[in-house]
């Protein structure tokens, strides 16, 4: 293992014992304790790299190390530190982390930028906290807008604006947004969270396209009652009614024309929770993904449809709303083939990919030429504590990147 892969894997291990879980479990939720912790560690480290520090009014963190001719756009890597509920320790982390390795490396082979690079930590790029995912690049590119960020609301009804100042974050969130161009390009290392590079034993994946996605909240309200007492001709039971939407979105995406669309009913909530009770109030969020924004816009449309009659037919009131509704990114030709150089070079077998998770980099796409550089992962295993990727793979990716930040930073 080479020093600078004995280190990154060092560095990773550290930062996953900062988690509000037991390890291994990793969870660091959005300006969660352990968040703040975990963006402490990155931010010391990046210190004591010699770059220059700033934060956004949402928390984005920016680490630059400064080129000599600091008029020109620069060239920006990163990824984010925040973790969902039962996580491991490589997703995202790889990126933050691996960006700082690539910086150091190019320190120590005495390489001079003539555009600076900047590491970026993204704010909240899971949808944990506010159930909408990207936070942090939605507010940067735009696509998400102050008004609409100050609305959200965490499951207990506490908003943006109360959690960002727990989190230390001052000024308003019209500061936040990037100018177009502002970057000359952005690239981010990450684990595939697919099986596919592992699967065909190559080291290295270069993001071509990355999947639309989008999320529907449901609240539905029936009526409860005591289990024994209320009869069924009369139940408006809001669980039966989720079910069936659950079962509306299998159903939708199983039927859909495009082998890329996959639909996740990954939030199930009831109330009262009691056994001997008849469930009277139940929240869904829904997650619908596709290359193709026709299919999966199609998908949308049956499953709104269905949930409707669905509450119409077992009388429960309804209150549902689209989250977010995200078109594909496709990634900039000329930076793919610059890492597909890159990886040639460097003697490691690439191929191109299309990213079915969505990234950061589906809004940076907005902001700046963008591609993302894949590293295989155990059995495609993410989103969960066996989440894997080896020393050796990282490094290859690490250096993949390496080789493309020093080719975008010396023009």
């Amino acid at each position: 293992m080479s020093a600078m892969a004995k280190r990154l894997q060092q560095q990773i291990d550290e930062l996953a014992l900062i988690t509000e879980a037991e390890p291994p479990v990793v969870t660091r939720v959005l300006f969660s304790e352990a968040d703040l912790r975990g963006r402490a560690f990155v931010t010391q480290l990046c210190r004591e790299a010699g770059l220059e520090l700033r934060k956004d009014a949402v928390g984005n963190i920016f680490a630059r190390w400064t080129g000599s001719d600091p008029t020109l756009p620069p060239i920006a890597t990163g990824s984010h530190i925040d973790a969902i509920p039962n996580a491991g320790k490589f997703d995202g982390v790889v990126g933050v982390l691996g960006g700082l390795e690539a910086i150091r490396t190019l320190q120590a082979a005495g390489f001079k930028p003539r555009r600076s690079i900047e590491l970026i930590v993204f704010t909240s790029e899971e949808p944990t906290r506010f159930g909408i995912g990207c936070l942090g690049s939605r507010l940067l590119s735009g696509v998400l807008s102050p008004d609409q960020a100050a609305r959200l609301r965490d499951p207990e009804g506490r908003d943006l604006e109360s959690w960002r100042k727990q989190g230390g974050c001052t000024g308003q969130l019209d500061s936040v947004r990037l100018p177009v161009d502002c970057y000359a390009a952005f690239v981010e290392l990450h684990i595939e969270q697919g099986p596919i590079l592992e699967a065909e034993k190559v080291d290295i994946g270069i993001v071509e396209r990355i999947a639309a996605p989008s999320t529907l909240r449901v609240r539905l309200t029936g009526s409860g009652g005591h289990a024994g007492a209320t009869l069924m001709p009369g139940r408006r039971d809001a669980l039966l009614a989720g079910a069936e939407i659950a079962l509306a979105v299998e159903h939708a995406v199983t039927s859909s024309s495009s082998p890329d669309t996959v639909g996740t009913t990954g939030v199930f909530r009831i109330e009262p929770g009691a056994v001997n009770s008849v469930p009277c109030r139940a929240w869904l969020e829904i997650d619908l993904r596709d290359t193709r924004v026709e299919t999966r816009d199609d998908c949308l449309h049956q499953i709104e449809a269905a949930t409707r009659e669905i509450c119409t037919r077992r009388n429960i009131e309804l209150a549902m709303e689209r989250l977010n509704v995200d078109p594909p990114a496709v990634c900039d030709t000329q930076l793919v083939e610059i890492a597909l150089g890159a990886a040639r070079k460097l003697k490691h077998s690439a191929k191109r990919m299309i990213s079915r998770a969505y990234h950061d980099s589906l809004f940076m796409a907005q902001v700046c030429p963008t591609t993302m550089i894949f590293i295989p992962c155990f059995r495609g295993y993410s989103h969960r504590p066996d989440e894997f990727s080896s020393p050796e793979q990282m490094q290859k990716g690490v250096e993949v990147l390496t080789e493309t930040l020093k080719d975008l930073a010396g023009h």
